[in-house]
């Protein structure tokens, strides 16, 4: 309850004296043993005696009267008139609430009003006001932002870093890693990473977030390149990391307990002795949160002579996790084991040319060169394309198959026989062409065909719906081998324009 010297105060300030609205101000601005601190309240009487031109309310209001609470002042253009003050007289920290308060309308702001702001920034950035060095580091980002703010963003970042400003220091932090600034990077990653590690090992109760799990991850790499002696503090730093779902560190902290690298290849640096068992628990982790090289790794030691548990079994069953997860590596393997096994079961090629094709399109160089030999990409067939050349509206409607496999073999390069007697159901893989007439005509080979564009996916993918509920068997609609090579020759002659020695010409005397 307010004593009776206050309640005097309060009666000469509702009168509207200004000096008993200062007092007043003052008293709810720092609180006392009869009235609670209040800076709403306190701002209400400073604003009341600063209406009446005082001075020193303007400045109370400039020191202690954030921007949270001033945002909500009735009179925008009044409360921005007194900060304005203060700042002149040399308050700095009211330059900072004022440029926010002017850039926070949109609705108001003009060009004119966003040159002050930033002028305002400007010159209470150079008087180290953090938080104005690091407000304009962030409104760099604006992609209209002035040519000066954009230049002196890194600037301002590392003096708000140096002063303590922590997103700050992250953002600085993260632009150091992404241009490979790595001395930069450990001079203001190291010791909060150093922080986070002595925390933990103390026994504190500390929440680490996503980005200080990555951090410690980096911090640990970092340190691993240039000084290998700091083994406790990389483990320590990657275990932290781990713990809170950091795949990457749950990872490198695998590779460093099976004291090997990516490709299995046993390193020196590494933990002070080998321990397949912890190394497994992290990979696992790793592994499933989604990360392919893990299971990779994993599928490594499991072939390692030296494991005690070594197993060839789960050796693949990782490979082929991996290999799902698109690892290059991997997809070549399995795509390799599978056509090594190509005479235990046939198909198997299919399944090779489809990781092969996998591998190939993750960069990896020795797949390409093993995909060109045991399969073959799409070139069309000249008499085919001679063929297509004289379909007639009449041909396409009475003849639909006909035209279908002549528009197959323009496209894959297929030969008469391949396009008259391919089972179109079967042939169709997904990623490649299976063409295997070696039943009807002794004299051909299996072969596969790659399928590489969209285009030739489309035109399979047509010609399949066409013949979906058709036999294409020689007792279907379009007749034994005979028949249809009658109808070729017959609607199409200039399919048979070349050379009477062609293979159809003396296949059709074996036939």
């Amino acid at each position: 309850m307010a004593n009776r010297e206050e309640l005097q105060l309060l009666r000469e300030a509702r009168s509207n004296h200004h000096e008993a609205q200062l007092q007043l101000g003052k008293l709810y601005l720092f609180g006392t043993k009869s009235l609670p601190q209040s800076l709403t309240t306190a701002l209400h009487w400073l604003s009341r005696a600063a209406t009446q031109s005082n001075k020193e309310a303007c400045f109370l209001i400039g020191d202690h009267i954030p921007y949270e609470i001033a945002r909500n002042f009735p009179d925008q253009v009044a409360i921005q008139s007194w900060y304005r003050t203060a700042l002149t007289e040399g308050h700095y920290e009211a330059g900072l609430v004022l440029a926010r308060l002017i850039l926070s309308d949109p609705n108001q702001i003009d060009d004119k009003k966003y040159a002050e702001a930033i002028r305002i920034l400007e010159i209470i950035a150079d008087h180290d006001i953090a938080e104005a060095q690091w407000l304009l580091a962030e409104l760099a980002k604006d992609p209209n932002a002035r040519p000066s703010i954009i230049n002196n963003a890194l600037k301002w970042t590392a003096r708000a870093a140096d002063a303590g400003i922590v997103d700050a220091q992250i953002a600085l932090i993260e632009h150091a890693w992404e241009n490979r600034d790595y001395p930069v990077f450990l001079q203001h990653a190291l010791p909060i990473a150093r922080s986070i590690t002595q925390a933990d090992q103390q026994g504190d109760v500390i929440n680490i977030d996503e980005q200080s799990s990555r951090l410690l991850f980096r911090c640990g790499q970092l340190l691993l390149k240039q000084d290998g002696h700091a083994s406790e503090e990389i483990q320590s730093m990657w275990e932290l990391a781990a713990r809170q779902k950091n795949a990457e560190a749950a990872f490198s902290l695998g590779l460093w307990y099976a004291r090997m690298n990516e490709d299995g290849i046993r390193v020196s640096i590494g933990a002070a002795s080998t321990s397949f068992k912890k190394a497994i628990r992290w990979l696992t982790q790793a592994g499933e949160q989604g990360l392919a090289k893990a299971w990779y790794a994993l599928s490594l030691i499991y072939q390692k002579a030296e494991f005690s548990q070594r197993n060839m079994n789960d050796a693949q069953r990782y490979l082929e996790l991996a290999a799902d997860l698109g690892h290059a590596t991997a997809q070549y393997e399995r795509g390799m084991h599978a056509w090594r096994a190509r005479r235990d079961d046939e198909s198997n090629d299919i399944h090779a040319v489809y990781w092969l094709q996998k591998a190939c399109g993750n960069g990896k160089a020795d797949a390409a060169t093993i995909l060109n030999k045991i399969a073959v990409k799409a070139n069309p067939a000249s008499w085919a394309v001679a063929a297509r050349e004289c379909l007639t509206h009449e041909i396409f409607s009475s003849h639909p198959f006909l035209a279908a496999r002549i528009e197959l073999a323009a496209v894959f390069g297929l030969t008469r026989p391949e396009a008259l007697l391919l089972d179109v159901h079967n042939a169709d893989k997904g990623h490649c062409l299976l063409v295997d007439i070696r039943e009807f005509y002794r004299r051909s080979k299996r072969k596969l065909i790659l399928i590489q564009t969209g285009q030739e996916r489309q035109i399979l993918s047509r010609i399949g719906r066409l013949f979906e509920k058709v036999d294409c068997g020689l007792n279907g609609p379009e007749g034994n081998y005979r028949q249809r090579q009658y109808r070729l020759k017959t609607m199409l002659p200039a399919a048979y324009q070349e050379n009477s020695d062609d293979e159809e010409y003396r296949e059709t005397a074996e036939a």
